[in-house]
């Protein structure tokens, strides 16, 4: 057998492809840089254009490739731009063009980029590890906030926007942290599904107090027509019953009518009249500095409070009508009367006696005159309502 020849490796280049595949391949780049007075000064002598800003075209061999960008359009240019320098121990970024005080040559431009290359790479490393240190403090801090939400039954998520078992944002410290079960890791996941429960938990609670504070509602409605229905045909007048089956009789006026039946032992004493209006503008009338004063409804203050003192006679009123009804609540109201568009105006102080007691759901009340702190038991007696106070 005879042995075979192998045959040498095939190329389709030809003489010309030869010398092509030998000729140093090159890049065509823009390069940028800024020159100072100086060097302004230099490119007008050398015969340049003298302009702070420069922009020449050089080529880079193919070995400094790195040296160059190319953008979307296939613009090459030298990394020149943005500069990065040292500050320190750090190094800083600039979006200005390197500064030459004498117009550079090719193999200058490419030695700072090469400079502004390997500085870039250091950013960069230093850009990335602060970012990850970032996420990391930032993973570690919801960690820690997924933690005391999670170990707090109290915690809620916020109402607005709507929790979901996917999302839910919660306040913490004046700021709103959103978790998300898909996005996030770790324990952070598991807040969103513990907060949608804990408002569907809520929602719930809240469903069945509304329900409740429903029903008792309407036991409590459906108690006052009951009472109302029994007064009316029991003491109601041929017009009261005939307007209440019509629907057009005021509650007020069954209570009103409820106050007189309970209350009737004390029918003959003189009732507090809420006339606070005439009384004010009658009571400064006797001020000369007021002869002619005009009250309306607006001007007129009225403070209510319990009396915390009482005078003999005022005690007297109190045991007596709390011997007279037993089952009521007695108490001595003070009133006190204020012009709100002179506050330096004398005040009006009057006082009542309230006899209050609670049929079923109504508060059934009465109020009568008190005597005052001025005038004598006769005084009373022929119904004085009011204590005039000194001029301030």
């Amino acid at each position: 057998m005879e042995a075979v020849t192998p045959f040498p490796p095939r190329t389709d280049l030809g003489a010309d492809g030869d010398v092509a595949a030998r000729r140093p391949q090159t890049l065509t780049a823009t390069a940028t840089y800024r020159l100072t007075e100086q060097g302004r000064k230099s490119s007008l002598l050398s015969g340049g254009n003298g302009r702070a800003v420069q922009e020449v075209t050089i080529t880079v061999p193919v070995s400094r490739i790195h040296l160059v960008s190319v953008d979307a359009e296939g613009h090459a240019r030298v990394r020149l731009q943005p500069r990065f320098s040292l500050s320190g121990e750090q190094v800083v970024r600039s979006d200005d063009p390197p500064v030459f005080d004498t117009v550079p040559s090719v193999d200058e431009l490419l030695t700072e980029a090469a400079r502004n290359h390997q500085l870039q790479s250091a950013y960069t490393s230093a850009a990335t590890a602060e970012q990850r240190k970032r996420q990391d403090k930032g993973l570690e801090l919801r960690q820690r906030l997924a933690e005391e939400f999670l170990a707090d039954p109290k915690r809620r998520a916020r109402v607005h926007p709507r929790p979901t078992s996917r999302a839910c944002h919660v306040l913490v410290n004046n700021a709103v942290v959103r978790f998300d079960a898909k996005t996030d890791v770790g324990i952070a996941r598991q807040v969103p599904p513990e907060a949608y429960r804990r408002f569907s938990a809520d929602e719930r609670e809240r469903s069945q107090r509304g329900q409740e504070e429903f029903k008792r509602g309407y036991a409590v409605h459906q108690e006052k027509e009951r009472l109302v229905a029994d007064w009316i045909s029991t003491y109601g007048s041929p017009s009261q019953r005939e307007r209440y089956a019509a629907g057009l009789l005021p509650v007020s006026e069954v209570l009103e009518g409820m106050a007189d039946q309970e209350f009737a032992a004390a029918a003959s004493r003189p009732r507090y009249v809420p006339d606070g209006v005439e009384r004010l503008q009658a009571f400064l009338r006797r001020h000369a500095p007021y002869a002619n004063v005009v009250l309306m409804k607006v001007d007129l203050d009225v403070r209510t409070d319990r009396a915390e003192d009482a005078t003999e006679a005022q005690w007297s009123m109190l045991s007596e009508l709390r011997a007279v009804f037993p089952l009521a609540e007695v108490t001595l109201q003070r009133h006190t009367l204020t012009w709100t568009r002179d506050p330096t105006a004398p005040t009006l102080t009057m006082y009542g006696v309230l006899v209050r007691r609670k049929i079923g759901p109504f508060n059934i009340r009465r109020e009568f005159v008190a005597p005052d702190r001025s005038v004598s038991d006769d005084a009373i007696s022929g119904g004085a309502m009011a204590v005039f106070d000194k001029m301030p």
